[in-house]
């Protein structure tokens, strides 16, 4: 099936976690999403790319408090535009996804992606949209392969999840295209706190998986059959042809290679 045009709504988290962020203390900015790369705020670079694609014909930024983006000059545009809107996030990231998602079907899927994503582009989004369209799944989310990761990027850094056929980071991108994906964003409420440890997130589904994972005697797609079948979900990963699409800029050193990437693109 091939995404009509205007039929995806996109929810862009750009929430922050209790406390001050080490990278929007270091940029002197009151959020990480409004730190500035290449002369732009991340989360209007984000915002940008989203509302400019053909298929997305709704984007609806998710955030504590509208007022502190409305409050930098490079997001001010956000607010009067015809196709973009603004929600209260809720006390975890799986909350508000739940409450702001509604109830997607195959026709008009609702994507996902975060406010410190600055890189994604037109492409990145054909190529996850067009293989997630393609793929039978109540949710697919999109990862990189290390090999291909590293054999660009050598000096970055990333987390990554060691499977039978390879190690793999995942996206910040994800697509909800029926009912039941509500059931996997429910169990992502259980592990919020533990995202950035994977084995503790393998750990969740029971200690057989754990134990196949850990042995790597199960691929990826292995895995998440299994895993489904615990959730009630058919869910899908989705190898990313570009390997920037795994680089969100949590920290200062992921800050310096974005810039790098956006100037060899210039």
């Amino acid at each position: 099936m091939k995404v009509a045009d205007g039929s995806v709504h996109a929810l862009l988290l750009a929430g922050q976690r209790p406390g001050s962020d080490p990278l929007a203390e270091h940029f002197h900015v009151p959020l990480k999403v409004l730190v500035p790369l290449a002369g732009e705020p991340m989360l209007s670079r984000v915002a940008r790319t989203l509302v400019d694609h053909p298929a997305i014909g709704r984007v609806t930024i998710l955030l504590q408090d509208p007022e502190a983006v409305m409050g930098d000059p490079g997001c001010v545009w956000l607010r009067d535009h015809p196709d973009i809107g603004f929600a209260t996030s809720a006390s975890s990231i799986s909350r508000t996804v739940l409450d702001a998602m509604g109830e997607p079907d195959p026709a008009h899927p609702v994507l996902v992606t975060t406010g410190d994503h600055p890189l994604l582009d037109k492409t990145m989004i054909d190529d996850f949209l067009a293989k997630s369209m393609a793929a039978d799944a109540d949710i697919t989310f999109g990862v990189v392969e290390q090999k291909l990761y590293q054999s660009a990027m050598p000096e970055g850094r990333r987390t990554w999840l060691r499977f039978r056929a390879g190690a793999y980071s995942g996206a910040n991108l994800f697509l909800m295209k029926g009912a039941r994906a509500r059931n996997a964003v429910a169990f992502w409420k259980r592990v919020e706190a533990d995202r950035k440890k994977g084995r503790k997130i393998i750990a969740a589904f029971g200690p057989l998986l754990l134990a196949a994972v850990g042995l790597r005697i199960l691929s990826l797609a292995q895995a998440l059959r299994l895993a489904g079948r615990r959730l009630h979900v058919d869910a899908v990963a989705i190898e990313l042809a570009d390997p920037v699409a795994c680089v969100d800029v949590d920290k200062v050193a992921d800050h310096e290679l974005a810039t790098r990437l956006i100037a060899a693109r210039a």
